[in-house]
């Protein structure tokens, strides 16, 4: 385990290797499961805020989903999340580019500019999922065999999971937590 100021993180996220391959995986993550992308509180107040300018992204699906269920809902297990298509299939969100690959509009809206709200920071973090306890978070490898082209690609590329995950660390974190947890792994190189 790595204790970084409020946050244990499991060793895996040092020892494993992950570089996402959606040539191979085609974004599957934004279509299996069983729910859609889990939702922070904070992100629910800026998602229903940002969301016209994203709907322009969405396909016609995703957007009679969200006009049906909402910008966000409650999941089967009481949590808050993005609404799905249809009986559970991809993210309301998520639209297929010209390759067949499954992208999120929340992210093309923001890299046009169009918004200042990337993605959920579970999607951002993924393959690294967090628990909250009252004191602390739990940051576990959250193993998918739909991942297994970016576990290939990591490897032969030489980048553990902290690395590939650094933006949405220190979105998460900051920046000062990040280079703590770069030295807990590292030492004192930077």
């Amino acid at each position: 385990m790595i204790l970084v100021g409020k946050a244990v993180l499991s060793d895996d996220i040092k020892d494993h290797f992950f570089v996402c391959d959606l040539e191979k995986c085609k974004g599957a993550c934004c279509v299996e499961g069983d729910a859609g992308a889990p939702l922070e509180d904070d992100e629910i107040a800026i998602l229903e805020q940002a969301y016209p300018a994203i709907e322009p992204y969405l396909s016609e699906e995703g957007k009679a989903a969200i006009k049906k269920q909402g910008v966000w809902v409650y999941d089967q297990e009481g949590e808050k999340g993005t609404p799905t298509i249809g009986d559970n299939r991809e993210c309301a969100y998520a639209l297929y580019d010209e390759k067949g690959i499954l992208k999120c509009g929340m992210e093309q809206a923001y890299l046009d500019g169009k918004t200042n709200f990337k993605k959920p920071i579970s999607c951002h973090l993924y393959p690294i999922r967090v628990k909250k306890y009252d004191d602390f978070d739990a940051l576990n490898y959250d193993r998918w065999e739909i991942c297994n082209p970016a576990c290939s690609l990591g490897k032969k590329l030489g980048v553990p999971i902290y690395k590939f995950l650094k933006e949405p660390l220190i979105r998460k974190y900051g920046e000062d937590w990040y280079e703590d947890l770069v030295r807990e792994i590292e030492g004192e190189k930077l």
